[in-house]
């Protein structure tokens, strides 16, 4: 089971995130959010509360109650794979 381990900030709505088998990934949060609606995603919008995000047992999270499952957002990134 993947997990993420590990996150940074980049700016402009992304995240690159870590990942339990090595790999690194860009997510783009408001490209994700730009094709889905729904009042957790709302807050999403500010860079402010993007910040915010938490690791939750492997999983991303905000304080709303939204989580992303760590496989979902490793289909989602572009990952490079750790040498």
């Amino acid at each position: 089971m993947i997990k993420i381990l590990e996150f940074d900030y980049l700016g402009n709505g992304c995240l690159e995130l870590t990942f339990s088998d090595g790999a690194r990934g860009i997510f783009n949060v408001w490209s994700y959010c730009s094709t889905r609606h729904g009042p957790l995603l709302e807050p999403l919008q500010s860079e402010s509360y993007i910040k915010r995000c938490f690791i939750d047992i492997g999983a991303l999270g905000w304080p709303n109650g939204l989580e992303l499952s760590p496989t979902r957002l490793y289909e989602l990134c572009e990952i490079k794979k750790a040498a």
